[in-house]
């Protein structure tokens, strides 16, 4: 069941098929604290993180929510980061992890770092698709609203918020799910609940989309986001040296100079 897969599982199943794919680091490499990371693994590395990080946040909605992670959705290999369906309605959530990056929102546009994107178009066109399959399982209309969440960003300026995407930072969401501003707060309907969790509600090949992830592909993960830290913390130790060298040099020059 689609209840039992964990954030990020597309992502990361990904991101380890490419790493086991690329040369492994020679012994240089290791000493000088080079990635593990295979530049084509990389983006997949980021984006499971973000995932992983809005999946921790959910776990803080209680027993009248339902959360399902990296949904399969369609035909091919593309999935929805998060859906959740509560008291308050039923969303699907885009997660978009920039470390440190400059975010604008406007109307119609969100740009990061000045760049623009097509985030909130996705977000609506998954939120759609995502309206459509479950209205068709269950046989009556199905309203889902879209999120993106953005994750690790360092400012966030609105100029106007979109009529139709959610766009939260990552510390707002279950502030804003849980909110009952938006209307009354009403059980969803046993029928909704009763599909959504279906692999065949949202993939044309039913539970075998979902039969790409195991608890190895976990582990590996976690295995490899420590070989990440150790590597970081490598050349964090290898830039001080080089500092500290550096102004003792400049040091031992001065005082040469002065002696002289």
């Amino acid at each position: 069941m689609l209840i039992d897969r964990p954030p990020g599982a597309g992502l990361i199943a990904k991101c380890l098929a490419l790493n086991a794919a690329a040369p492994p680091r020679g012994w240089l490499a290791r000493v000088f604290g080079r990635s593990p990371l295979a530049a084509d693994a990389t983006s997949w590395y980021g984006g499971a993180l973000g995932e992983l990080a809005v999946g921790a946040r959910l776990q803080g909605l209680n027993g009248e929510w339902t959360v399902l992670h990296s949904v399969p959705i369609g035909k091919h290999d593309t999935d929805i980061d998060h859906v959740v369906v509560g008291p308050t309605g039923v969303f699907t959530i885009n997660t978009k992890r920039h470390p440190g990056g400059r975010i604008w929102l406007g109307a119609h546009m969100l740009m990061i770092n000045g760049q623009k994107t097509d985030y909130l178009r996705k977000a609506r066109a998954e939120a759609l698709q995502a309206s459509r399959r479950l209205t068709a399982a269950g046989g009556a209309p199905v309203t889902v609203t879209p999120i993106i969440v953005l994750v690790g960003t360092k400012a966030v300026t609105v100029k106007q918020r979109p009529a139709d995407v959610v766009v939260l930072r990552e510390g707002e969401l279950l502030r804003w799910l849980q909110a009952k501003r938006r209307g009354p707060r009403v059980a969803p309907a046993s029928s909704l609940l009763s599909i959504v969790g279906m692999p065949r509600t949202w993939h044309a090949n039913g539970a075998a989309a979902i039969e790409t992830f195991d608890a190895s592909h976990g582990a590996a993960f976690a295995s490899l986001r420590r070989s990440v830290g150790r590597a970081a913390s490598v050349r964090a130790v290898w830039v001080f040296a080089v500092v500290i060298a550096a102004v003792a040099t400049s040091f031992g020059l001065l005082t040469g100079a002065v002696a002289h």
